[in-house]
């Protein structure tokens, strides 16, 4: 279960959340809401991207607060041009298996990896430099590398967005098929077809922070 405990947090001049508390079992969870509400801003939180002011997030006992311990279990997938652009897409993706994998995890991720590039069709293009990739190349790169890390959590932002109708389906399919045990958590505009453990919607109040809903 991952549990957000009294998160607060807010931007210069913006609150964002006060007090949040939320439950989610494992399985899809869709986030829904208007731009603007704090969907990122909840996923990047979770993701370890932002720390909140206030509050915690826990996963079977494992607290946001631990730091590196938090972190191997989550990932964040923001599906926009990745950071140090200078590197191939093959070192990218190597630097971020020495991060996550240790002995044990990093064969069957390597295996998984390869599958879901292939997939993509990103195989021919793993020794160009990122920024010469074009926007879905990034998102497909960021969603392979996603869905094969062997990680707890996974946080997908818009995954939906800046890919052909193909690379959707292909997507949609492999996360129906995504272990029972990890807890997923994505935002889109979009009505994915799967099969959802929640369905959740943020809502702006008046008082300016965000309430969150769980609507099925």
């Amino acid at each position: 279960m991952l549990e957000l405990h009294h998160i607060t947090f807010h931007y210069p001049g913006r609150s964002i959340f006060l007090g949040l508390d939320a439950a989610f079992s494992p399985g899809i969870h869709w986030l829904q809401g208007e731009n603007g509400c704090g969907k990122s801003t909840l996923l990047k939180l979770a993701g370890a991207g932002l720390q909140p002011h206030a509050g915690e997030l826990r996963w079977q006992g494992i607290s946001s607060k631990d730091g590196q311990a938090w972190r191997a279990r989550v990932f964040l997938c923001q599906g926009e041009a990745v950071e140090l652009p200078w590197l191939q897409a093959q070192e990218w993706l190597e630097l971020h298996l020495s991060l996550y994998c240790d002995a044990a995890t990093r064969a069957a991720t390597q295996t998984r990896l390869h599958a879901m590039l292939q997939m993509f069709g990103l195989l021919p293009v793993l020794r160009q430099n990122l920024e010469s990739l074009s926007l879905g190349q990034h998102k497909k790169l960021q969603l392979s590398l996603a869905l094969a890390l062997p990680v707890s959590v996974l946080l997908l932002d818009e995954p939906l967005n800046s890919l052909d109708v193909q690379a959707r389906a292909l997507l949609l399919q492999t996360l129906r098929e995504q272990p029972p045990t990890r807890c997923i958590l994505l935002t889109s505009h979009l009505s994915p077809d799967l099969p959802m453990a929640g369905v959740w919607r943020l809502q702006t109040q008046e008082a300016g922070h965000a309430l969150l809903q769980r609507l099925e």
